[in-house]
């Protein structure tokens, strides 16, 4: 018998990758440069060419059954030093090797965090807007996903209605900063409020609660925004960290758990990721792709293009009217669309060529997100697609 729970994910679709599926079928019909795709978070921008110099390095020079081998269970030991040595200089934190384990990419390194820390029944608390993808990650586990309404004038967390969600069977908070849709960066005051508020916590229930911290997006913050590291500022902080955005490198599936030194149980929750693999047959990422990034740390793609994108669409479209809190951060915006049916306000901007995603399934209804990782000419030639959307509505 097929699994009947699987089975019914099939009619949970995610809709960005409808709306993604719809650029496509547009493009076919009338030319892909005709239409403003802002659907998909795929970097528009191309990794180093470093990183292919340091690829056939390792390819010519290394002995083939050693790199073509299975790596150990937690990942190579000479990339987890390198990582561990960068966040320690980085950060000015004692991580060793100890508190690093390889994953495929950040959604495998919440996958390990989220079985670590979370039983079966226990709570998850997010903040909205969220990535859709959280619900299944979490709820495949046996956790429960709570969301956190938004505070939609500054979408930093909404304490009240967070403070009201926190009960005994709180295990772990998931936050993403920055953020995906918004693009808020949480500021330094909000995390040590946050830090604050889960310390009584603890202290009321009697265990250890967690901050599950969602850092893809971690290099992509704008000039000036204050972006403090989550892991110096609480202690029971598991950073989950994918190089798929900062080197444009999506495709090769990398990133890694990285536990707090400071963490209650730090190396024993490394140590059960590897457990952890064993029973969602995870096993290990690429061992060329490891020894790849362990060289790569600190660089990154050219990624001042997201600002100058992020730029360019916030003041044309506030000056349109759209309401918009301006990103600190990543390569996405989350206005206000211009009808309280944001899946409507999407459907209407199709017929301008602009595919953009509603954000209902962000936890956020009558908002819209707008990926803006695409050629800034491109986004030059959509304002005017905005402006006649904008038109259409007065």
């Amino acid at each position: 018998m097929i699994s009947q729970k699987f089975k019914d994910m099939l009619g949970q679709k995610s809709v960005i990758r409808e709306m993604s599926a719809a650029a496509h079928k547009m493009g076919e019909e009338i030319g892909y440069d005709n239409v403003f795709d802002y659907s998909l978070g795929n970097p528009s921008v191309p990794a180093p060419q470093e990183i292919n110099t340091v690829m056939k390095k390792i390819i010519d020079e290394s002995d083939p059954l050693s790199l073509h081998g299975y790596s150990e269970g937690h990942g190579i030991l000479s990339v987890r030093k390198e990582i561990a040595a960068y966040l320690a200089k980085t950060y000015d934190m004692p991580y060793n090797y100890n508190h690093i384990f390889m994953a495929s990419g950040a959604a495998g390194a919440l996958a390990h965090a989220f079985r670590a820390v979370v039983c079966p029944g226990e709570e998850i608390i997010t903040f909205a807007p969220f990535f859709p993808e959280y619900r299944p990650y979490v709820e495949t586990t046996g956790a429960v996903l709570k969301v956190v309404p938004a505070d939609t004038e500054s979408f930093q967390i909404n304490f009240e209605a967070f403070e009201q969600e926190l009960n005994e069977k709180t295990a772990a908070i998931l936050i993403n900063s920055p953020n995906n849709p918004s693009g808020i960066v949480y500021s330094t005051e909000t995390i040590k409020r946050l830090a604050d508020v889960l310390k009584s916590a603890q202290e009321k229930y009697g265990h250890d609660i967690y901050i599950i911290s969602d850092e893809p997006y971690r290099e992509i913050v704008f000039a000036g925004v204050d972006a403090p590291c989550i892991s110096k500022l609480y202690d029971n902080t598991i950073m989950c960290y994918s190089y798929s955005k900062s080197l444009s490198f999506p495709g090769e599936r990398i990133g890694y758990v990285a536990v707090s030194p400071a963490c209650k149980d730090a190396e024993l929750i490394v140590h059960m990721c590897t457990q952890i693999s064993r029973g969602i047959g995870h096993n290990c990422p690429a061992s060329l792709i490891q020894l790849t990034v362990a060289q790569m740390q600190g660089k990154t793609s050219e990624l001042s293009v997201y600002e100058e994108n992020c730029n360019i669409l916030y003041e044309e479209l506030t000056k349109l009217g759209f309401e918009i809190v301006k990103p600190g951060g990543t390569f996405y915006m989350f206005p206000k669309a211009l009808e309280e049916d944001a899946k409507a306000f999407c459907q209407k901007a199709l017929k301008y060529n602009l595919v953009l995603v509603p954000g209902d399934s962000f936890g956020c209804p009558g908002f819209f997100r707008i990926s803006y990782c695409v050629p800034t000419e491109k986004v030059k030639r959509s304002l005017e697609a905005f402006r006649k959307l904008a038109e259409s509505y007065r």
